[in-house]
């Protein structure tokens, strides 16, 4: 006897199409959970990510390294419009991660002019976005300008890469760099070395001491006055092969010839300990190709 008034069971046509129904039913949620299962997830992208741009975690190899960089890249772009809107340190975060990664993909992979402004242009801007961020960059812009905000922001990674990316992309801009860019670069500088001298090994010192070095002339200041950050950035971090190369590149050659040999002659002996080369993969790798360059011209 049937419960409930209904039938014990269902035939003919009417049966068939409850069967349909529930077959297309169980149809659509597989579909739906396949289309939530590859939906990216922000978090999978992001720990990804971070996983390829490693370069410390295994031996480095500077030809496999551009892979996993460029790869590094595209999942962070891929992470970010899926970043919630009510996390800023996150956003904040990708965002300095795109404009240092670019900046060194540029800087370590792009050869061709062209490709580096691209990627340095993309970089600055992933770098403002992130200032953007900032509420005390923000109000300090719409009170008393761009430059005295650069001054204000509290962020050493956000405002130091902001100075590299926009100083190397200046680097094709020239006018633009003579009527007011060079100074908002020498800003960012200035505020990087004030929240954090010892970032990056020395970054902000090493920079500035780059930045006095080539555009002395249109900020007031002599090239001698670049010895101090250039010296500062080697005591911080003595492993950074950059700032003994930084410095002799950028200063001693063709000033110092006894100080210019003791800083190459510094690189390549540290070219030999694995430990020191290890501390900063990439930039050592940079740092120890150019040193051997500038050795060869040197003779």
């Amino acid at each position: 006897m049937p419960l409930a008034g209904y039938p014990d069971r269902v035939s003919g046509s009417r049966g068939f199409a409850i069967r349909s129904v529930f077959a297309a039913a169980l149809v659509l949620l597989a579909v739906s959970l396949l289309i939530f299962a590859d939906e990216p997830d922000a978090e999978a992208l992001l720990a990804k990510a971070d996983a390829a741009y490693d370069r410390w975690s295994e031996p480095f190899d500077f030809a496999v390294y551009e892979i996993a960089l460029r790869e590094a890249i595209d999942l962070w772009e891929e992470a970010l419009p899926l970043l919630p809107d009510e996390e800023p340190a996150t956003r904040i975060r990708v965002l300095n991660r795109l404009a240092q990664a670019l900046f060194e993909l540029a800087t370590a992979y792009q050869p061709e002019p062209r490709d580096r402004e691209a990627t340095f242009e993309r970089a600055r801007d992933f770098g403002l976005q992130a200032l953007e961020l900032d509420p005390a960059f923000v109000a300090t812009r719409e009170a008393d300008g761009f430059r005295a905000a650069l001054r204000a922001a509290t962020d050493v990674k956000t405002i130091f890469w902001y100075g590299n990316t926009l100083g190397s992309w200046l680097d094709f801009h020239r006018m633009k760099a003579i009527f007011g860019g060079v100074r908002d670069v020498g800003a960012a500088f200035e505020r990087s070395i004030e929240i954090d001298e010892t970032y990056d090994g020395g970054g902000p010192h090493r920079a500035m001491g780059i930045f006095i070095a080539q555009a002395h002339f249109l900020v007031g200041k002599s090239r001698a006055d670049s010895v101090v950050h250039f010296e500062r950035s080697i005591e911080i971090d003595p492993t950074y092969l950059e700032n003994y190369v930084n410095y002799a590149e950028y200063y001693a050659r063709g000033t110092d010839d006894e100080l210019f040999d003791r800083l190459i002659e510094t690189v390549l002996a540290a070219a030999e300990d694995p430990a020191i080369v290890g501390a900063h993969p990439l930039y050592n790798h940079l740092a120890i190709e150019r040193a051997r360059g500038l050795a060869a011209n040197r003779k």
